[in-house]
Formats: C-alpha cells, sequence, structure tokens
C-alpha cells in the first residue's frame, strides 16, 4: 500500500463486520489508526486485535449521545488526534407503511439519521483543534431515489443526504470536508440476513442493472479512503454513487441481444 492516510486517525461506526470492517482495514494498510466502533463488541475487540497496535475498540451506539462523546474522546486520548470519520453504521428493515413496527421505525431514523448527526457534532471540535478534517456519510442510493416497502429506511438515508451538503458549508471554512457515499446493494451481513423474498427481489434487481452483480465491502471501502485522503482536498458537499449503475437503469426491458 502506498501510506495514503499515513499519520492520520480514524473513527470508523459500524466497524465490525461488512462494510464498515473492510474499511477498517483499508484504512490500516493506508497508514492510518483506526478506532473501531460497534454494538458488536466480540466481533469489534476481535478485529481491532488482529489489526494490532494501529487500531483500538470502543463500544459504541451510535444513537447515544452521551456514547458519541466517549468514544471521540477515547479515540484522541489513545491516539492523539482525530483527523477522519465515517459514518457508517445503519440498520433497515422493509415493511409497507402500514405494516412496519413503529419502534422499529424510530429505531431506524435513531440509528441512521441521529447517529450521523450525533457523529458529525461530537468531532467537530476535535477537528476544528487539529485545523483539517474529512467526514464520509454513508447514505444510500435509497438516499436518492425511493424504494418500495423502505420508507422509514429510505427516509433516514435522504436526511443524511441533506445533513451532508449543509454540514459541508458549515464546516469547510474551518477546513472539514464532508461527503456522502450512496452504494447500492453490496454483500453485506444485511443482505444476507434478509428474509429469503427480500433476497430473491434483490437477485432479480441485479440481473436488470449494468454491472450485474452485487458490490463487495473493498469496493466501498475504497471510496471511502480516496474521500477521507487529501486526493479528494478539494471535493466537499458532494454525493458519490457507487451502485453498478443502478440508478442508470435500464428499467424497461432489455432487447434480445443484450
Amino acid at each position: 500500500m502506498s501510506g495514503r492516510l499515513s499519520g492520520r486517525i480514524a473513527l470508523i461506526t459500524g466497524a465490525a463486520r461488512g462494510q464498515g470492517e473492510a474499511e477498517a482495514r483499508r484504512f490500516v494498510a493506508e497508514g492510518a489508526r483506526v478506532v473501531v466502533t460497534d454494538i458488536l463488541d466480540d466481533e469489534g475487540r476481535a478485529l481491532a486485535a488482529e489489526l494490532g497496535e494501529a487500531a483500538a475498540y470502543h463500544h459504541l451506539d451510535v444513537a447515544e449521545a452521551e456514547q458519541w462523546d466517549a468514544a471521540v474522546a477515547a479515540a484522541a486520548e489513545r491516539f492523539g488526534a482525530l483527523h477522519i470519520l465515517v459514518n457508517n453504521a445503519g440498520i433497515g428493515a422493509v415493511g409497507l407503511l402500514d405494516t412496519l413496527d413503529l419502534d422499529e421505525h424510530r429505531r431506524i431514523i435513531d440509528v441512521n439519521l441521529h447517529g450521523v448527526y450525533l457523529g458529525m457534532r461530537a468531532v467537530k471540535a476535535y477537528m476544528v483543534a487539529t485545523g483539517s478534517g474529512a467526514i464520509v456519510n454513508i447514505s444510500s442510493i435509497d438516499g436518492i431515489a425511493g424504494a418500495l416497502g423502505m420508507t422509514s429506511y429510505s427516509a433516514s438515508k435522504f436526511a443524511v443526504t441533506g445533513m451532508t451538503r449543509s454540514a459541508a458549508i458549515e464546516l469547510g471554512p474551518l477546513g472539514i470536508r464532508v461527503n456522502s457515499i450512496h452504494p447500492g446493494v453490496i454483500s453485506s451481513p444485511m443482505v444476507e440476513q434478509a428474509p429469503p423474498e427480500v433476497v430473491a427481489r434483490l437477485d432479480r434487481l441485479m440481473e436488470r442493472q449494468p454491472i450485474r452483480r452485487m458490490g463487495e465491502p473493498h469496493e466501498v471501502a475504497s471510496l471511502a479512503l480516496f474521500l477521507a485522503s487529501d486526493e479528494a482536498s478539494y471535493i466537499t458537499g458532494a454525493q458519490f454513487v457507487i451502485d453498478g449503475g443502478h440508478l442508470a437503469g435500464p428499467w424497461r426491458e432489455p432487447l434480445d441481444d443484450h
């Protein structure tokens, strides 16, 4: 690796597995020291131990402001600063407006929306103190276009898109860049644990998009790495879609020779 994050300290949420794990591994490989955070303590500690001295684990429920304050303070105490935040933690559920449990709806909003807000709020002073920072918020293609049965999830991800733009305006003059990533269907525990009928629906969707497969966590990690690095030094308030062309289409039946 080329040390693209050499000397940087990063905090990644939802990093015990899936996309967050891939991001943590890639960031460490590129010279960063990483605070792995999650509510999956056993998996998170195991990953941090595997990554060695360049990583540490801290329990963090992103919906809890006090836990954010503790995690950020621990990161600064352990590694001396904080330069990068990846708001990766997220949950989802499929259900029509009148069938999704209200408590589940509220939890989706708490984690996916409030978690991102609390994260940006918690790191601001630390990044200002260093004179620079990069925040990468993981939204979704469902934060750009709606999806049947995903009203709560889509609402939370649309909100992340808007918060990213507003935060970029606020934090840019302070030397902090804020961008969002919008993955399509990524092979992850969230997808793997979905009900069989949802997985079958996703498989049918993959047959219709230009790149006819699910994305891999390491592909999202590569994009997060770019946005966290100095290579993206003039990019803020931007949205980056990584979806195999899903939003591009085609939505009509393909031609016989296609």
